[in-house]
């Protein structure tokens, strides 16, 4: 296979600007960064253009295609939060240059009853081919149902173990069935018996404070429940959480389409009628949220140093999941993050280089010799404008350019 090289294109590592630098990409990996042009490289000319790792959802729920439509969007790599792409369901995927790579959670644990079963239609059934190998449903309702389930999840594939700690009261739900502090606190030591990472699902102040007590790695929303305190943002930074706010998915749960992402041309070329209609609607079960709670609250967490994600919770093509589609909103929670106070280049980290280190991803997120040839090639420059990111040149995936 010949070398690659990409020139005159400005790089984003995934930490920093390195200004305008050749890149050479040898096979799936980057070769090097700087330097010359190898004789008989193929030469694609970045001229104007900016060249970022491949994006990084950290939170989202596969559904058909949705693989496809993210590598769309130059993201790369989509953590799975909850759903069927466990190791041992996802082998062609990982060989598959046509979309996106994933890691999985499988399924959280949850009781009988529990977060998400609330957000389902009374008898929707998704309409798609179920995995070759169902992933385990590890409903729980005691400490040791809880920690006898962990072991399991792992053995079957689960790349992380999730916990919903959630009573309904944000989606409409109050007094939802729960996970208490026991049962969590007894799962994660479980986990971190075998070294395993934690996350949890929790959208009020109350649920952080039980993911903070039981040792959890972290956070895949923030509250939204109420005002941020100094207290609770030294909580998060003192157990050195990480937090994936999914502000797009917050915004959606007050209410507020993604209407203006799908207007975007650059967007609606890339969606069909059912996304778009989808990214054209919104859950609205949380209509008296305030947006700019959720804005000081992530604000607060940057600026205590804490390590923010960049994740959407994107599901699948249904409007009661309204508000978001895959690929696309991950580009609008960039602008989110920056709307809260982020820096473009902190934003851009959210989804690059942090995600990957707090995932322990140590193959990608960055533009780096001997790493991954995940790729994004974008017109401008989103180090000062984030909206730049969906300008999209060029995506590659493992140095497989994707066909435009």
């Amino acid at each position: 296979m010949a070398l690659t090289a990409i020139t005159n294109a400005r790089v984003f590592d995934g930490e920093k600007a390195l200004g305008v630098q050749t890149v050479v990409i040898d096979g799936g990996r980057v070769a090097r960064v700087g330097g010359e042009v190898p004789k008989g490289s193929e030469i694609v000319d970045g001229s104007g253009a900016t060249l970022l790792p491949g994006l990084i959802d950290a939170h989202v729920h596969s559904a058909p295609g949705s693989l496809a439509l993210a590598l769309r969007f130059g993201v790369t790599t989509e953590l799975e939060m909850q759903g069927m792409n466990t190791r041992e369901n996802r082998g062609s995927i990982t060989e598959d240059d046509t979309v996106a790579d994933v890691r999985s959670a499988g399924f959280g644990i949850t009781p009988p009853g529990g977060h998400p079963s609330e957000l389902m239609p009374e008898g929707f059934r998704p309409k798609w081919d179920l995995p070759p190998v169902m992933p385990l449903m590890p409903f729980s309702t005691t400490p040791e149902e809880a920690a006898a389930f962990v072991p399991q999840l792992l053995a079957r594939g689960s790349d992380f173990i999730k916990f919903m700690i959630d009573d309904g009261s944000v989606e409409g739900h109050p007094g939802l069935p729960s996970l208490d502090q026991a049962t969590v606190s007894a799962g994660v030591a479980e986990a971190k018996k075998y070294g395993a990472l934690t996350v949890a699902h929790a959208l009020t102040v109350e649920a952080t404070r039980m993911a903070v007590e039981a040792g959890i790695d972290g956070l895949a929303h923030v509250f939204m429940d109420e005002p941020h305190s100094d207290e609770i943002i030294g909580l998060i930074k003192d157990a050195g959480m990480f937090v994936v706010p999914c502000i797009s998915l917050n915004a959606s749960l007050m209410g507020i389409t993604g209407s203006e992402l799908a207007d975007d041309p650059r967007v609606a070329r890339r969606l069909d009628s059912k996304w778009d209609e989808t990214l054209r609607s919104s859950y609205n079960r949380y209509p008296q949220g305030k947006l700019d709670d959720v804005y000081d609250t992530v604000r607060a967490l940057d600026a205590a140093g804490v390590d923010v994600l960049a994740g959407t919770d994107v599901s699948m093509p249904e409007t009661f999941f309204g508000g978001l589609a895959h690929g696309a909103s991950l580009h609008h929670e960039l602008q989110y993050l920056v709307a809260a106070g982020l820096t473009p280049s902190r934003a851009l980290r959210a989804a690059t280089a942090t995600t990957a280190r707090r995932f322990r991803l140590g193959d990608r997120g960055r533009i780096a010799e001997g790493l991954r040839a995940d790729l994004l090639l974008v017109d401008g420059d989103p180090t000062s404008n984030i909206g730049d990111t969906l300008n999209t040149r060029a995506i590659w995936r493992r140095g497989t350019r994707l066909a435009d």
